[in-house]
């Protein structure tokens, strides 16, 4: 039987399914091929567009940077020898990732090494790099953290910083902090130098926190310092002026001791002081360098500028008369007294011996306020002298147009301007030095690795002529010898300055009655000042003149440090009254000795007949018979008496002629006044002891 056979399908019909399966397929290729084009653009930009980026990703996930600090380099004095180190310590490291349990790990931790449990537990949750939890602990607490054993906690090695020699030169040097950054002084000064330049380890770990690689940039160490400071001199400075602030009760004081020829700071003392060491167990106003950054009056200190502004000027001379009035002088309805009441005409240069502010005021009227002020400004007050040490003060100066009607009898006394220690003895070393003036200097030279730097010179500038300089200096000396500053007479040496005592302003504004700043600012020798030193005392208790409180502190510095520097002496050691010597005058210099020394204040001064050298109320030393000896014209001699050497006496001041002849027992005869321009016998003479010389004095 036959099956029958399917319907036939209309030609078209069949095309037209074929067209739309072809469709389909085309449609799907496409869709496919769009879909592999876009996984490929997408791998494209993964692996090709978004490297970096996704490598930095992983990066950060798989690698960790440990930092590797940079060594400080060492602060020395100008000796070398070492006043702040850098030495290895162990300290305790946290990498938070490799905590197991950081509540567990904080509870053991944090009691052994002292820190707070909550705050460490914190930062191990929410920390992801690596830090230093604490630093600098002993070794036997670097043995316990071990012994814990925790995962994730580390004892490193890395460096503190330390002074071997404590609170010395502490306000000079400044202090180091917890992460080894200076904070004060030259640490603060000069750290893009002395710090160097940190490294780091950068650790590659896996998913479990194992280091499987490790690449180390190293640190470069930090350059040395070299300072001009003397540590030997600084002890002996910080020493003396210690005792002197505990003698007399006294808030703070100041030293600075000055190479006038060169500018060099040979010693800096701030006290109080602290260790740097320690300091976070000292108070911040502790930590202040006095030198640089406390700004007061100087008082007398100060007629340094009118007086040689004045010499300068042509305006005055030291031989000139100037009536004192009687210690006391009006301006602007405003009365200004001496110390000294009762002195009358005077000549210029007792003026100054005797610290008469009526003398200087007058003197500061003949300048006229425009030329005072700037001789002020030639001398360094009123700017900074750019010392290398941060936080110098400029000082308190105003401008003339600023002045008030009493402002002309307070600026020449040391009122209404405000000054730095630093400043003065830069002042001061201008006369020292001649007349120029030489920035000072705190830095000797910088060592980094083979190179050695010296600080680029910074330029001298002349303030007074040398003529001018020669003149005041020698005023100086006279007020030592014979002044307000004889208790700053050296053993050894002559020396010249001047006292300073002012008057602190009270929280009212006014100056007040019972807070003073006693000050003493000299050089020695004068013929060749080899040193520059200052000597402030803040708010002493009892005694507070200037020549009773800094003036015996002076003396004790300047003589320790001259025969230190190995300075020739240039007057007798010891004053020894010779048996041929006139009675009186040793009971003379017996008396100026004990004499109880006053100074610029409210007080009288009191004041010794100086018999030595001619002058005062007390008879002239009595004439000896003179013989010639025959083998010599040039020697005079007595009948008897054993022989010595006559000194050459040229270019001297009266006292240490008198003291000279006083100690090899001959009869000293003067006249005139100033330096020894002609002696006889002369220089070199054998003579007997008891021979009278006669020396004369010229200006």
């Amino acid at each position: 039987m036959r099956r029958p056979s399917p319907p036939s399908r209309p030609a078209g019909s069949t095309r037209s399914a074929n067209v739309t399966s072809s469709r389909r397929v085309l449609a799907f290729s496409a869709f496919l091929g769009a879909w592999i084009l876009l996984i490929i653009g997408r791998l494209y930009g993964l692996e090709v567009i978004e490297y970096v980026k996704w490598l930095g990703v992983e990066q950060k996930q798989q690698q960790r940077i440990r930092p590797l600090p940079a060594v400080r380099g060492t602060i020395y004095d100008r000796q070398h020898r070492e006043l702040a180190i850098a030495v290895p310590v162990e300290s305790v490291g946290a990498a938070p990732r490799e905590v197991q349990d950081p509540s567990i790990a904080a509870t053991l931790l944090a009691p052994v090494i002292g820190v707070d449990t909550g705050e460490f537990e914190a930062r191990l949750h929410n920390a992801r790099r690596f830090f230093y939890v604490k630093h600098g602990i002993s070794d036997q607490l670097a043995a316990r953290v071990r012994n814990l054993g925790l995962a994730g906690i580390s004892i490193d090695s890395e460096m503190k910083r330390v002074y071997p020699r404590g609170p010395l030169a502490a306000s000079v040097m400044g202090y180091a902090g917890g992460d080894d950054q200076g904070l004060g002084g030259i640490e603060s000064g000069l750290e893009h130098l002395i710090a160097g330049q940190p490294g780091q380890m950068l650790l590659s770990e896996d998913a479990h926190g194992h280091v499987f690689h490790s690449t180390e940039r190293k640190a470069q160490p930090g350059a040395n310092v070299v300072l001009t400071l003397d540590a030997e001199l600084q002890t002996i400075v910080q020493t003396t002026v210690e005792r002197a602030v505990a003698d007399h009760h006294a808030a703070g004081a100041v030293a600075v001791v000055e190479e006038p020829s060169t500018g060099r700071i040979l010693a800096m003392v701030s006290e109080p002081t602290f260790d740097p060491n320690h300091y976070e167990q000292s108070k911040p106003e502790d930590r202040i360098n006095r030198a640089v950054q406390w700004v007061y009056e100087p008082g007398s200190m100060f007629k340094l500028v009118p007086f040689s502004a004045a010499i300068e000027e042509g305006l005055i001379s030291p031989e000139e008369m100037i009536d004192c009035q009687g210690g006391s002088i009006t301006i602007d309805r405003h009365v200004f007294h001496d110390a000294e009441r009762g002195l009358g005409v005077v000549t210029v240069e007792q003026s100054l011996v005797h610290s008469s502010d009526v003398a200087a005021i007058k003197i500061g009227l003949r300048l006229g306020q425009d030329r005072l002020y700037q001789y002020i400004r030639r001398y360094g007050f009123g700017s900074r002298s750019g010392i290398d040490l941060p936080g110098e003060e400029q000082g308190l100066l105003k401008p003339p147009e600023r002045w008030s009607g009493t402002s002309i009898g307070a600026v020449p006394i040391g009122q209404e301007v405000g000054v730095t220690a630093l400043q003065v003895v830069s002042a001061y070393s201008a006369i020292a030095n001649r007349g120029l003036l030489i920035p000072p200097q705190i830095i000797e030279r910088i060592e980094q690795d083979s190179t050695v730097t010296t600080p680029a010179p910074r330029p001298s500038r002349r303030v007074v002529s040398e003529r001018t300089a020669q003149i005041v200096k020698h005023m100086l000396a006279s007020v030592v010898l014979e002044g307000t500053g004889r208790a700053a007479q050296l053993n050894g040496y002559s020396a010249a300055g001047k006292t300073g005592t002012a008057q602190k302003i009270d929280p009212s504004g006014a100056y007040s009655h019972s807070h003073f700043v006693s000050s003493f600012v000299g050089m020695a020798p004068v013929d060749r000042p080899a040193i520059v030193v200052l000597i402030s005392i803040d708010s002493p208790v009892g005694a507070y003149y200037g020549a009773e409180v800094a003036a015996p502190v002076f003396k004790s510095v300047a003589e320790q440090i001259l025969t230190h520097l190995n300075i020739p002496k240039d007057r007798p050691v010891t004053l020894v009254a010779a048996s041929r010597v006139s009675s009186r005058a040793a009971a003379a210099a017996e008396r100026m000795k004990r004499a109880a020394v006053l100074e610029d204040g409210p007080s009288q001064e009191i004041s010794e007949p100086d018999t030595a050298s001619g002058n005062g109320n007390a008879p002239p030393i009595e004439p000896v018979a003179l013989t010639q000896d025959s083998k010599s014209p040039d020697t005079t001699v007595l009948s008897s008496g054993p022989l010595v050497t006559v000194p050459d006496l040229s270019g001297l001041a009266q006292r240490p002629v008198a003291a000279q002849c006083a100690v090899l027992g001959l009869d000293l005869v003067v006249s005139g006044s100033g330096l020894a321009s002609q002696q006889y016998p002369s220089a070199g003479s054998k003579v007997r002891r008891g021979t009278q010389v006669r020396v004369r004095f010229e200006r």
